[in-house]
């Protein structure tokens, strides 16, 4: 995109592209006619399956009232023990959190380019695609990208996170589970 285009964009997905472009990743975001606030909308919209979809959901660590990003298949729900093993006890982030900690509203969180950096944890049951799409911090807007982009992107690894997980691989103790990293 060159700089006369991106004035266009929402601000969110401005930066998002942004912080794409100087990744080098290879596509820029897009947007879709319709609103896609949820992975099913976006998955309707994009004309993919569902799992396709790498929601991110946002909640609000308790201890230190920090960002919690858990980037999720479409299909699956995120298991808050699981996550809340490996972070630390969590509670709902409400749209004012999500809003003023990410700078972007729900239905449009990004896993990139955050006004303040979320601890990140990315569901390991992304990684039964080969091409998925992220919102790109606007309701209609996304990207695409490959489930091994995500780990160069956000600075973090896959986990288990998800309730039904298709993997049974993942650390089930805090003490055993790696600290995810947090994005500087």
């Amino acid at each position: 995109m060159c700089g006369a285009e991106l004035h266009v964009l929402p601000e969110g997905v401005q930066r998002v592209s942004r912080a794409l472009q100087d990744a080098g990743h290879p596509h820029a975001p897009v947007m879709l006619g319709g609103a896609a606030r949820t992975a099913h909308e976006a998955a309707d919209g994009l004309g993919v399956q569902l799992g396709q979809i790498a929601k991110s959901v946002i909640f609000k660590r308790k201890a230190d009232g920090v960002a919690v990003l858990v980037v999720t298949s479409g299909d699956r729900r995120v298991d808050e023990k699981k996550v809340a093993a490996l972070v630390g006890k969590i509670g709902r982030a409400d749209a004012d959190f999500v809003k003023a900690y990410t700078g972007f509203t729900i239905g449009g969180v990004s896993p990139v380019a955050h006004l303040n950096p979320p601890v990140t944890l990315l569901d390991q049951d992304l990684w039964r695609f080969e091409e998925i799409w992220a919102a790109a911090g606007h309701p209609h807007g996304v990207f695409r990208l490959h489930p091994q982009d995500l780990p160069g992107l956000t600075g973090a690894s896959a986990a288990d996170v998800a309730q039904g997980s298709s993997h049974d691989t993942a650390l089930s103790s805090p003490a055993q589970a790696p600290l995810p990293k947090e994005a500087s």
